[in-house]
């Protein structure tokens, strides 16, 4: 895999973390294309991709703990949590962290933590339209996705739906899955699904998440 640069471009400048602050404020999700440093999404694309020929990709599920399952129905993407282990996943998490400041300082969310995986869709996966976090019920404060797929087709399908938090069948975007767009929502309020898609789909969802353990038992990490 080729290495990564890390004294390149940050992954997210100061003016995109004002403008998801200001759109999270206004309408509860953000949209930016282009936003991601370029180098960046090149490497962990090749890494997702490297991961996904070696099969060192989990199929993903629905729900936590004891009630986390297969659906294939649902969901048919193929995940690797990232763990630091690349100068690439390294800049990246750095990014949200400071993006989770940026957040905590402008919103007072008291965000805790920062977790998020490589998905990978093959053709023909999709996921059907949900919701990232249960009000009350979890502690996923907002929901972040990071495009990897360079030179997408306009015929490639596999875009993210987006749909208005108060009238849950009204699209309000549609974003497509480009290298460099990212997009950032509230968890408990936003439904949203992913298309079927035509060709590999390659993205990184994460998730800022409050401290959700209560009486010494630990809320679960995933």
């Amino acid at each position: 895999m080729m290495a990564f640069d890390a004294s390149a471009a940050p992954a997210l400048c100061q003016t995109v973390q004002i403008a998801v602050v200001d759109a999270l404020v206004e309408q509860g999700w953000y949209v930016g294309q282009g936003v991601i440093n370029p180098a960046l999404c090149h490497a962990l694309h090749r890494e997702l991709l490297h991961m996904a020929e070696h099969d060192a990709l989990a199929e993903a599920g629905i729900g936590r703990g004891q009630q986390h399952h297969l659906r294939k129905d649902i969901r048919g993407d193929a995940i690797h949590w990232l763990d630091r282990e690349s100068e690439a996943q390294r800049h990246y998490l750095s990014a949200m962290g400071e993006l989770q400041q940026a957040l905590n300082q402008a919103l007072f969310l008291g965000l805790f933590e920062y977790e998020a995986h490589f998905a990978h869709y093959p053709a023909g996966a999709f996921y059907q339209r949900h919701l990232d976090s249960f009000r009350g019920r979890a502690n996923r404060v907002i929901s972040t996705v990071g495009y990897l797929n360079p030179d997408w087709p306009a015929d490639g399908g596999g875009e993210m739906v987006i749909y208005h938090p108060d009238a849950p069948h009204q699209e309000v975007a549609r974003v497509i899955p480009e290298a460099g767009t990212f997009a950032c929502f509230l968890s408990e309020t936003i439904p949203h699904e992913v298309l079927p898609t035509r060709r590999s789909r390659a993205s990184i969802a994460g998730w800022f998440r409050r401290n959700a353990s209560l009486g010494g038992v630990l809320d679960p990490a995933r």
